[in-house]
């Protein structure tokens, strides 16, 4: 993503500055501490994301009634436990995980579903909702929607903005989950958290204070299933699923041209379409509308959450340009990157959604939706991956092996190190060197093991996005999700 993209971070209302009291958390991740504390500690600290603004200029930018977002990386699992991955401590924003706590007295029908038990054919997967087909009335107008909210007085600019929401307006996948969870978090009532509650959306702090918990404020108190259709929070939260749309589009279109790629959704690109300068500019263009549409959610909370997924999305383009050589083997390094460029994105929208809801920042409801977004975000770049490697470019809509191209390794190329060290030099110089990816192409399809453990990555993170939905009431909404979650890692393109 162009570095201009920046820019589109800082907006949004500065009033109303709230902030999330920490559950069960350590001294050290307190959000209320001393400007100096916080530069200390961030100063000491070795960096573990990719340097996007500096620790000090970070910890300065925050004062005593601000939120410092931690990175769901930080809050959810990232690898198996056989790959030395672990659950992490409970902090503010994934302390809340009680399965038990939203549930009715009526039988949850999928409780403890495998999604194995879907794709070995013991269950029937049509047995649940179709995830397009129950939004597919409500997203008939989106296109049409964007475009008028994108139109600008230059024609060129105009025409390349709307390129993506015309003809070639893809799968729809982010929009489907904002409105599929809306409708989902529309069956729990929102709860009190810590002690008296003032307010739907206010909350005593550690002092005493009330403070903003990022809930939205809803009309006659909160929404409910019956109610929700129609309703302003529901008005609210499909102006999210355009915003996100808006978001990820800009970011291909600056992909493309920083990848220098020559087709998208099975059509040219943008900055071949018009020129470089065009294109970054469509992009930034779209970044602006949409934060000027996100500000007006009137939700600072939502505001500085969808800010953090955009800035999170430059994040993962700096890491992708700038990881040192040996983190090029790692794992993690390779998952992180996943999370800033595509996981994000979905699992703070997902947050978002529920905010926008009546529901809390630490509350369980919000919980569920992101790490959901997070896991079903990961397992579907892993699977994106995979099908690089096994789908043609026809298929795909894009250039099959464009990460080697790009000097990228993924998951199964990883696998394939693992099994076979003398591919661990190519990876560390990017597939540089004439005849570099044919060696590591020749070692990939022939490891018996690295393809099915890049699979099994995917639906380790598959059955966890499911098992935060399980969270929630049951619903059709919820159990669609399910289903999507599915086809994200049973799709052929």
């Amino acid at each position: 993503m162009a570095a201009s993209a920046l820019a589109a971070v800082i907006v949004g209302p500065t009033a109303n500055a709230f902030s999330v009291p920490i559950v069960n958390s350590r001294p050290s991740t307190s959000l209320y501490m001393s400007t100096t504390e916080k530069v200390k500690q961030h100063s000491v600290r070795k960096p573990s994301s990719p340097v996007v603004v500096s620790a000090e200029a970070e910890a300065l930018s925050h004062s005593d009634t601000t939120m410092k977002l931690t990175p769901s990386y930080e809050l959810f699992q990232v690898l198996t436990e056989e790959e030395g991955g672990r659950v992490p401590d409970k902090i503010s924003g994934n302390a809340l995980r009680d399965g038990s706590v939203l549930k009715t007295d009526e039988d949850d029908s999928l409780e403890g579903i495998l999604l194995s038990d879907f794709i070995s054919g013991s269950k029937k997967i049509e047995t649940l909702p179709d995830p397009f087909k129950m939004v597919e009335k409500e997203l008939q107008p989106f296109s049409d929607s964007i475009k008028e909210l994108v139109s600008t007085d230059q024609p060129i600019l105009s025409m390349a903005a709307k390129h993506f929401f015309e003809k070639r307006h893809g799968k729809r996948f982010r929009p489907t989950i904002v409105q599929l969870m809306a409708k989902a978090v529309a069956h729990a009532t929102p709860e009190h958290i810590n002690g008296v509650t003032k307010h739907n959306h206010e909350e005593r702090n550690g002092k005493g204070e009330y403070q903003f918990n990022g809930a939205s404020a809803v009309e006659g108190g909160e929404v409910t299933a019956e109610t929700h259709e129609g309703s302003d929070v529901w008005r609210r939260q499909a102006q999210l699923g355009q915003i996100v749309e808006m978001i990820h589009v800009a970011s291909l279109i600056h992909d493309d041209v920083l990848d220098e790629a020559d087709t998208r959704r099975g059509g040219e690109a943008v900055h071949k379409l018009y020129s470089n300068k065009v294109a970054v500019l469509a992009g930034d263009y779209l970044l602006a509308r949409a934060s000027v549409l996100l500000a007006r959610l009137e939700n600072t909370a939502v505001v500085q959450i969808m800010a953090t997924a955009l800035e999170s999305l430059v994040a993962g383009e700096i890491m992708q340009l700038k990881s040192p050589p040996e983190s090029l083997l790692e794992m993690e390094t390779y998952l992180r990157k996943s999370y800033y460029k595509t996981a994000s994105l979905i699992c703070y929208a997902c947050r978002s959604v529920a905010l926008l809801g009546g529901h809390a920042y630490d509350s369980t409801v919000a919980t569920a939706c992101e790490e959901f977004g997070f896991h079903l975000g990961l397992a579907y770049q892993i699977q994106d991956d995979i099908l690089d490697f096994t789908a043609a470019a026809s298929v795909l809509g894009k250039p099959a092996l464009a990460d080697m191209d790009l000097g990228l390794s993924t998951a199964p190329i990883l696998y394939a190190a693992q099994e076979f060290p003398k591919l661990r030099p190519l990876v560390m110089r990017r597939f540089k060197k004439k005849g570099d990816k044919q060696a590591a192409l020749e070692a990939l399809y022939s490891s018996d093991v690295a393809m099915d453990k890049a699979r099994a990555l995917a639906n380790f993170h598959a059955q966890r996005a499911v098992d935060a939905l399980l969270r929630l009431p049951q619903s059709e909404a919820r159990d669609a999700l399910v289903r999507l979650t599915h086809a994200v890692i049973t799709r052929k393109k």
